[in-house]
Parts: structure tokens; C-alpha cells; sequence
């Protein structure tokens, strides 16, 4: 199976703008170009698509080339989005490329990194509208679905211009670095077009490039992930942790399970073949959801991040919570409400704090029921104390009522 072949088969050709692009992946080596804009500290799940189309194509041999957006990320994409972005100003977005360029080392190594605000800081006013706008038609411009979506609820100048400043990043790379190819999401298709049109104008007909957009990664009701969108699965462990990154995959649905397998992993046809009839055959294993979650958390987290995803998994699921460590603990009960205490204190009152019980009557209601947990254990005694010698890791004492409602305390 030849490179394009493969994508197509991954559902990661969403369009070409060339049909020669097709021969020129599978028979040449192309330097190509993706971007990333600096306006969050960190990338999310939405990003990594694109990430992984350039890891197959540098695997065949294709050379990639990462532009964080040091420049565009203080003007702002359009892009997929209904409302104006927040401006950043240069500090920020400068501290936000250093993270940026940290987490893309992880999945893309070998990547050579540039940053647009290099080039583009060098541009005068004069020079921009006289040598750059000449060769943009407002028309053309206006018909781009990225502004032509927002011409209702309103769009800045400094927004509509950001297809002219992407298209000079590309001109850049072209003579500088001979880059021929630009990746991007299916959202990304007018920029791109803008860039190969301000090539062809400005450097002339026989200068020729291409574009190749994926389909986007959306989130469960079809919209966008953004940085700034509620329910965000980031790259960053201090934002998602590593469990919390692995539950995402792990909960999706099957048919979408399936889906990222192909455009998310490595995995070969037939292994994929044969994670569809695990599947049919006993779908409540998620055989496919915990092999994407593997792959994908040990590419972002490394080995180190999956086996501690794992292990609080495992835990959780187990009900043997006293091998984890605070960390974990906070990470696998991310969410859960905390009662923080400084003196030894009384069961009956620790189910009050944590919201487990809503009064002293209901908390001891709940132990003679025997539906009290402490770490994992049952327990009735109405005159049990909790304190830091019996916590976990000293610091932590999980709560459980019932099978699913935790609550936590932590002894200060």
C-alpha cells in the first residue's frame, strides 16, 4: 500500500488541491509544512490528528517542517470559529511557543521548528499592501468559508487578514526552505489556497505547490475542539492528566473507537480487521477503545504516562486504591469533592464534609446500611476516627457510598 493509499485508507485525505500531489507523495520526498499557533499554552486532541498525518509522511520519508505561529497567533485565525479571539500580546504568545514546541518534539522528533513572528515582524505597511495585498481580490477573499461564515455575526479586519499572513508563511518556507506541501484540517482549506495562490502571483506561474487537508476531529455533538471549549482534552498533563487523557479514549463510543484506531495508530490493517470482530464479538471488552488508548496516551505521556494511567485504572476498577499515591489519587478522583480537615475526624462527620451524606441522621443511616467505603474497605463503626496515619500516602482518605459516589478527605 502506497503513502496515499494508506491515508485514504485512515480517512486522513479529507482533499488534495492537486491531483500531482498524489504521485509526488508516493514517488518523491517533499518538504512539507504544518502550523500551530501559539494562542493556548497547549495543544489539544484536535491538534494531534494533524501531528500523526505528519509522522506518516515523515516515516516515508518526507521532510517535516513545524511553524508555530508566533506571528499569526497575535492576529488570530478565523477559522472554525463564530466569535473574535481574544489578542494575546507577544510575551504570552512567545511563553506559549516554548510549551508548544516541547509537546510537538514528543510526537513529531526530528521536526525542523520555525516561527512566523521572525519573518513577519520584518514587514513594513507599505511593503505589505503594496507587494503582498496587490495580489489578494477582496471577492475571492470574502468567499472563503472561514470569513464568509462570520460576514453575519461580524469579523474584524485583523481576522480577515489572517489568510494574507498565513499565505506569506508559506511563500517564506517555498524560497527559503523549498517546502512544497502545507498540511492542515479540512477548516484550514482557504488559507491554503491562499498561500499557493500568493506564490503562483507573486513568484510566477512555473512555481508550483500543493495542499493536502485531513478531516477535523470533532468533539461527541459534531462542534470543533477549541482551546477555549468546554470539555478540552489537552496535551498538557498539568491541564488533562495522563489518566484523565486515557479515559477519553477509553470512553468513546464503538463506532468512533473504530474510526481513530485507523487514524490515530499505527496498527496495521489486519490487526485493525481483527479489533473490528473482537469487537462484534464482545463489544463490552472495548477492545479497540483500550488498544487507542495505549497507543495514543504512551505517544503524548511516554511510557512513563500510560503505566501510570494504568495503574489507576486498574486500581479504581479493582476497588484496591491503597497502592496509589497522592498524585494518583488526585488524578483518578479529579472532579470529586475534597473536605480538607487539620485534626483527627469522626466517619459520621468525614461523610458530612465530603458531601457524601447531607446530615448526621443520613451518614449513619448509610454505615448500618453498609454502603460506606473507607479506602477501599467497608465500613459501620458510627465512632470510627480518620486521621493522616491511616490516610493514604499520609495525605488522602477515600470516601465511597454506594458503588460510584466518592468523596475525599484530605488531612492538612
Amino acid at each position: 500500500m502506497n503513502l496515499l493509499d494508506d491515508l485514504k485508507y485512515r480517512g486522513l485525505v479529507y482533499a488534495l488541491t492537486d491531483d500531482e500531489l498524489a504521485d509526488k507523495l508516493n514517488n518523491e520526498k517533499l518538504t512539507f509544512y504544518l502550523g500551530a499557533d501559539p494562542t493556548s499554552d497547549s495543544l489539544h486532541v484536535g491538534h494531534l490528528l494533524a501531528f500523526l498525518v505528519a509522522r506518516r509522511l515523515q516515516a516515508y520519508g518526507h521532510e517535516p517542517i513545524l511553524l508555530i505561529g508566533g506571528g499569526t497567533g497575535l492576529i488570530g485565525d478565523p477559522s472554525g470559529r463564530s466569535s473574535e479571539r481574544n489578542l494575546l500580546d507577544l510575551n504570552e504568545t512567545m511563553a506559549n511557543a516554548t510549551k508548544i514546541e516541547q509537546q510537538v518534539r514528543q510526537i513529531l522528533p526530528g521536526a525542523t521548528i520555525v516561527n512566523n513572528y521572525d519573518w513577519l515582524r520584518k514587514y513594513d505597511l507599505i511593503h505589505f499592501l503594496r507587494d503582498i495585498g496587490k495580489h489578494f481580490n477582496i471577492n475571492y477573499m470574502l468567499a472563503k468559508d472561514s470569513v464568509k461564515s462570520r460576514l453575519e455575526t461580524g469579523i474584524s479586519f485583523t481576522e480577515f487578514s489572517y489568510q494574507i499572513i498565513q499565505s506569506i508563511d508559506f511563500m517564506e518556507l517555498y524560497k527559503t526552505r523549498n517546502c512544497t506541501l502545507q498540511l492542515g484540517g479540512q477548516d484550514q482549506w482557504g488559507n491554503i489556497t491562499a498561500g499557493l495562490e500568493l506564490i503562483r502571483k507573486s513568484l510566477g506561474s512555473q512555481h508550483k505547490a500543493y495542499g493536502l487537508v485531513f478531516p477535523l476531529v470533532t468533539k461527541k455533538d459534531g462542534t470543533k475542539f477549541g482551546k477555549t471549549a468546554e470539555g478540552t482534552v489537552w496535551l498538557d498533563s498539568e491541564k488533562t492528566s495522563p489518566y484523565s487523557f486515557y479515559q477519553y479514549w477509553v470512553n468513546i463510543d464503538d463506532d468512533e473507537a473504530l474510526v481513530r484506531l485507523r487514524q490515530f495508530t499505527d496498527l496495521s490493517p489486519e490487526s485493525i480487521d481483527e479489533h473490528v470482530k473482537k469487537m462484534e464479538e464482545s463489544p463490552h471488552q472495548r477492545h479497540a477503545q483500550k488498544t487507542l488508548a495505549s497507543h495514543v496516551t504512551e505517544l503524548v505521556h511516554g511510557k512513563k504516562g500510560l503505566k501510570e494511567a494504568l495503574k489507576i485504572t486498574d486500581a479504581l476498577f479493582s476497588g484496591d486504591i491503597k497502592k496509589l499515591s497522592a498524585k494518583e489519587i488526585e488524578m483518578g478522583f479529579e472532579g470529586v469533592p475534597v473536605g480538607e480537615t487539620a485534626e483527627p475526624i469522626n466517619i459520621v462527620d468525614a461523610l458530612i464534609l465530603s458531601t457524601l451524606a447531607s446530615s448526621k441522621r443520613e451518614a449513619r443511616t448509610f454505615l448500618k446500611q453498609n454502603a460506606i467505603s473507607v479506602n477501599g474497605d467497608k465500613v459501620n463503626d458510627e465512632t470510627l476516627t480518620l486521621d493522616s496515619e491511616n490516610a493514604l500516602d499520609g495525605l488522602y482518605t477515600v470516601l465511597r457510598r454506594g458503588k460510584k459516589r466518592y468523596g475525599l478527605i484530605k488531612h492538612k
